[in-house]
């Protein structure tokens, strides 16, 4: 397991990196996020039953890509209209063809998922278009150095579990570990070198702490709803790493922690 874990990460992380890169003629990233939010989204949904129902299912998917890429449609009116429709539209859908059995179940659920994964991965979208690549590789990279870190150092040193009755695997000393290799990361952002942004050491310092925090509330917040479901991953879509749901759980939350301090706190 650990031995695919390696292998897929170093073969995809250069790719990735050509992906944040280049935005254009193309635009690489938004393609990337929209495509990986679909198939999360799915997951999402066969997770918790809305597959079932199959118009629900459509709906919420459809939703999660349009939300994903509203970015960059040019109406501040395009993210609230969205997420206007995706909780009326269903509504009126099932209240036409009466259905009742597990009806207002399964719109809660195809509201929640379309909540988690295509909004919250808009934000990435939205920070790559707006902030540009170096603010998106900060987000990334803080959130891939604590999550390596806490689950390297937790294997070999973890002994106070952090969230027993949610991830029985993950300790304390794991997330301290994310919290310092996420500030290290941070370094190659505020120093002299091609990654560089406008920030401080200690605002770099600061703002990567916040993304691990928030990354590992992120990851233990899908465990617990793995948990809740009975399955220990989404799926085996991606070798050693289980499924797309499993890899955007910490990332989505340092999106959403990366950009809210760009709009805010940087400008």
């Amino acid at each position: 397991m650990l031995k695919k874990r390696i292998i897929v990460a170093l073969l995809g992380l250069p790719l990735f990196i050509v992906i944040v890169w280049f935005d254009k003629p193309v635009p690489w990233f938004t393609i990337f996020i929209a495509i990986w939010g679909l198939l999360a989204a799915r997951e999402f949904y066969r997770l918790v039953g809305v597959s079932s129902v199959r118009s629900l299912s459509v709906f919420g998917l459809l939703f999660t890509v349009l939300i994903i890429i509203s970015p960059h449609c040019p109406s501040p009116f395009a993210a609230p209209l969205l997420i206007t429709l995706v909780v009326v539209l269903p509504l009126i859908w099932l209240v036409l063809r009466q259905r009742v059995e597990g009806a207002f179940t399964g719109w809660a659920w195809m509201v929640a998922g379309f909540l988690y994964v295509g909004w919250l991965l808009s934000f990435l979208i939205a920070l790559r278009f707006e902030a540009g690549r170096n603010w998106a590789f900060f987000a990334f990279f803080t959130t891939f150095g604590s999550d390596s870190a806490a689950y390297f150092i937790g294997r070999a040193l973890g002994r106070h579990r952090l969230a027993p009755r949610i991830s029985p695997h993950k300790s304390w000393e794991g997330a301290i570990g994310g919290v310092v290799a996420a500030v290290a990361v941070s370094l190659l952002f505020t120093l002299s070198t091609p990654l560089h942004i406008s920030l401080n050491i200690g605002q770099g310092m600061v703002l990567a702490l916040l993304v691990s925090i928030f990354g590992q509330i992120g990851d233990l917040a899908e465990s617990l709803l793995k948990r809740n479901v009975g399955v220990k991953e989404s799926s085996t879509a991606i070798p050693g790493h289980g499924g797309l749901l499993d890899r955007m759980d910490s990332v989505v939350f340092a999106g959403v922690v990366v950009y809210l301090y760009y709009t805010f706190a940087w400008l």
